[in-house]
């Protein structure tokens, strides 16, 4: 937990230290990779599900041809 606490000064010290016109861009940059984060977290949670169709016989014959 420490690691993280040094990390947020760190990232809070470095915004802080931008003009505030660059502000806007790092709330964007922070938006673009909470969304990053979401979809990656759905393709996995997707996958899981969906594996045991994935791996049926049928569906590797079905792709054969592919």
């Amino acid at each position: 937990m420490e690691a993280r606490s040094k990390d947020e000064e760190i990232i809070l010290e470095k915004i802080r230290g931008l003009p505030l016109p660059y502000w806007k861009e790092v709330i964007d940059f922070i938006y673009y990779l909470q969304s990053k984060s979401e979809k990656r977290e759905t393709l996995f949670l997707s996958e899981k599900s969906l594996a045991k169709d994935w791996l049926l016989p049928e569906e590797d014959e079905a792709w054969k041809g592919v």
